[in-house]
């Protein structure tokens, strides 16, 4: 485990901000953290759990990921050029489109692990995009009412070495519920939130989500759709919270069939 000066943790402040999988640790621990992937893990998740279907978050996409789905009884997620009718993948577009799906195995190398990893040091995880961001900061507002710290954590992407790269997407989309959670009265945010926040206000979205890099790779691959979902602005009241091992809407009782 690596060491962090304190000054990182940002623990002068009730609602934070950082980046990717070390960034969560650093700023850890916070009562609850919310993993933002916008392009796609935390869209995805939100097109799932409004279909009911239980997200079962995965670190690594190989024979693990086969004999976790076994385990659980669940499907797992192909990668975006194998999607089909019944074989879902980490596209938002595709999993809207399937059905006859109750448990689904997600691995993604960014959203999904930073969520596991999250969990795993105790906090209560949910899952947040531009699609729920009016529902995760409503959510969220009673709670930082209370005293709840929070934790905001872009997941950002992968450059072919595997060091982070940050997304702006992910900026957006933390910045995006900060802005609605702000409007609550919970304001007692790090500059490091503040910036998000901010990034948000300042963009022109939704439009800008398909100029962004990762809006721009995914359209030439051929998943327009993908990003098209992505910045459907509120477009979803679900709030996907992690519960044990799968995530599923906040108010709804999931049992671990295992």
């Amino acid at each position: 485990m690596a060491t962090f000066d304190e000054q990182h943790r940002q623990r002068d402040h009730q609602v934070r901000f950082d980046w990717g999988p070390v960034g969560a640790e650093a700023i850890g621990p916070a009562d609850i953290a919310v993993v933002v992937d916008v392009l796609s893990f935390t869209t995805t998740l939100t097109v799932a759990v409004e279909r009911g279907v239980e997200v079962f978050p995965f670190r690594w996409r190989d024979e693990r990921a086969e004999a976790y789905a076994r385990e659980h009884d669940a499907v797992l997620a192909v990668q975006r050029q194998d999607a089909a009718p019944g074989r879902p993948s980490l596209s938002p577009a595709s999993l809207s489109q399937a059905d006859g799906v109750r448990r689904l195995v997600l691995p993604s190398p960014n959203g999904s692990t930073i969520s596991t990893l999250l969990a795993d040091g105790g906090a209560t995880v949910v899952g947040a995009s531009l699609r729920n961001r009016t529902a995760v900061a409503e959510w969220l507002a009673p709670r930082c009412a209370e005293g709840a710290s929070v934790a905001f954590i872009a997941s950002g992407e992968r450059w072919p070495d595997g060091t982070l790269r940050t997304a702006v997407e992910d900026l957006w989309g933390a910045g995006a519920v900060l802005a609605a959670l702000y409007r609550t009265g919970c304001d007692d945010v790090s500059p490091e939130a503040a910036m998000a926040r901010d990034a948000f206000r300042a963009a022109d979205l939704p439009g800008v989500l398909h100029a962004c890099a990762g809006g721009r790779e995914l359209i030439a691959k051929g998943y327009v759709e993908d990003v098209v979902v992505a910045a459907e602005m509120d477009g979803s009241s679900v709030v996907p919270l992690l519960r044990g091992r799968s995530f599923g809407a906040a108010g709804d009782r999931l049992t671990d069939p295992c």
